[in-house]
């Protein structure tokens, strides 16, 4: 796992430092499958932006992360997150760059994807989260590409 901390002008080293660390648990306690553990680290109206968000809608507060906790116990017996890269892009922003490995329950066999997500924190929790399968997607809205 790569954490870069890049010079990101004007900000806190310890602010990015939290930032990255708040990152880390959410993604340490979604391969655990600690929903407290989560939501420890996330704000109490965070919002999950999965890709199928546009068919189930966004997971918001503590009620949506439990029922996105949930629906991973029951589609999947596999669901891993290796992070590859963490990087701030500023003083409230994560860019998460994972490999997700993925069994469903249904018989699908093993498959990785690579996934980027943006996570937005305020005061060192995560207010929100979106996911993309498409890593160019995760790097436009995290600002970094034109």
């Amino acid at each position: 796992m790569n954490l870069t901390l890049p010079v990101v002008a004007g900000y806190c080293m310890a602010m990015l430092g939290r930032n990255l660390v708040a990152v880390h648990r959410a993604i340490t306690a979604l391969n655990d499958r600690d929903v407290d553990a989560y939501l420890a680290v996330c704000t109490p109206d965070v919002e999950l932006v999965s890709p199928i968000a546009p068919i189930e809608g966004v997971n918001t507060g503590q009620e949506g992360i439990r029922a996105f906790f949930s629906g991973i116990e029951e589609a999947a017996t596999i669901f891993q997150l290796e992070v590859e890269e963490l990087q701030p892009v500023s003083a409230n922003r994560v860019l998460a760059l994972v490999r997700l490995a993925f069994e469903s329950k249904g018989g699908v066999s093993l498959a990785t994807q690579p996934v980027g997500s943006v996570y937005d924190l305020v005061g060192g929790k995560i207010r929100r989260v979106r996911v993309y399968l498409d890593r160019a997607e995760a790097l436009e809205a995290a600002g970094l590409r034109d």
